[in-house]
């Protein structure tokens, strides 16, 4: 008898992607995923601790590559943990994982040290909790996000991992849709979270396909202890009020399938963001002078999507922080493309400022 189908849902969505971080990591050691045995880790030192291993033409294998789980102790990221456990090893492939304990609730630190614990059970090494500071900017959510994803990057690097794991499902991809339509930020907004995103593909998400409910079944069929964070069902978060009365409104007006129409559209999003962008990236060339600035008649002459897109890429290499950075920012500087009355200098987060000035657009630090 074959495990649960949640359990087996969750596993095959691992095995997927540890099957392309194993093809990319062989691609830049310059080895062979063939090297990767069935069962068990490959080997690089001799049993002695003496010379490294090699095979049958004297090569030493590549080291075999380094997979993190991000795991709060939730069902989402429980389940994941549980099935990188299981799948890694058949993969050559060592897995460890790391817990963030933010520090906002009381106890954070006893539930950091249990999830440690759990990771660790499941036969994870490395494992670790890292301890962050959350500041205010950008609101409690977008803090708490940033100081999570900068401590994940440091042990990351700090391990060499090849990748971590992210455990967003399908109802937090729906979720992170609704809140870029609320605010309005445009197509790229409205893509959602990526598969693969951060620095060389960091960070992977196998799991967008899969309902919320999955990983939970997967959970209580395996009886992996999971923890219910209490700021999920917080009111005071805007995440939490769309998921317990936004979504569940939405449902009840339109009917089931909004979850999977909105994680549909986020895909179909994206898809032309990235066609937009490379669009945007091969003419920034073109409307350029001998000198690199903008030429105002050779923007205006473009198609606003790409245009606005050549705008905002030249703002964040001006040192405008891209988080910072919002549609209505690159409408302001876009009019002194197609509605110039001979207004002043528009002032860009990161004090950057852009201005008209003969003919040419001008975007520096202020």
């Amino acid at each position: 008898m074959g495990p649960h189908p949640a359990v087996a849902a969750i596993r095959l969505a691992v095995r997927r992607v540890l099957h392309d971080i194993l093809t990319e990591h062989s691609r830049t050691t310059g080895g062979d995923p063939a090297y990767a045995p069935a069962h068990a880790p490959a080997r690089t030192t001799a049993p002695t601790g003496g010379r490294p291993s090699t095979d049958s033409n004297g090569a030493v294998p590549p080291s075999p590559p380094l997979v993190l789980v991000a795991c709060s102790g939730g069902a989402d990221s429980m389940a994941l943990a549980s099935a990188l456990a299981f799948e890694a090893p058949k993969l050559g492939i060592r897995a460890g994982g790391v817990t963030v304990d933010h520090g906002l609730q009381p106890g954070s630190g006893l539930r950091a040290e249990e999830v440690v614990l759990r990771l660790r059970e499941l036969g994870l090494d490395p494992v670790e909790s890292v301890a962050v500071t959350v500041g205010r900017e950008g609101g409690p959510e977008a803090a708490a996000r940033d100081a999570r994803y900068a401590a994940l990057d440091s042990v990351a690097e700090r391990h060499g991992a090849a990748a971590v794991l992210l455990g967003h499902t399908r109802d937090d991809q729906a979720e992170t849709v609704l809140l870029g339509l609320a605010r309005g930020s445009g197509i790229r907004s409205l893509s959602g979270m990526a598969a693969v995103s951060g620095a060389a593909g960091r960070y992977r998400r196998p799991f967008l396909q899969l309902d919320r409910q999955t990983a939970r079944k997967a959970c209580m069929a395996q009886s992996l202890p999971v923890w219910d964070d209490p700021h999920n069902a917080d009111p005071a978060y805007t995440r939490s009020r769309l998921r317990h009365e936004g979504l569940p409104a939405l449902e009840k007006a339109l009917g089931k399938g909004v979850v999977e129409a909105l994680a549909r559209t986020a895909q179909l999003s994206r898809d032309d963001a990235d066609a937009l962008d490379a669009w945007a990236a091969q003419a920034e060339a073109t409307v350029r002078d001998a000198a690199g600035l903008l030429e105002c008649a050779k923007l205006y002459a473009l198609p606003p999507a790409v245009r606005r897109r050549i705008l905002r890429r030249a703002a964040i290499e001006a040192g405008a922080p891209a988080g910072s950075l919002f549609a209505r920012h690159i409408e302001e500087v876009d009019r002194l493309i197609t509605g110039w009355r001979g207004q002043g200098a528009i002032n860009l987060p990161g004090k950057v400022v852009a201005q008209r000035q003969g003919g040419r657009l001008v975007i520096r630090q202020g």
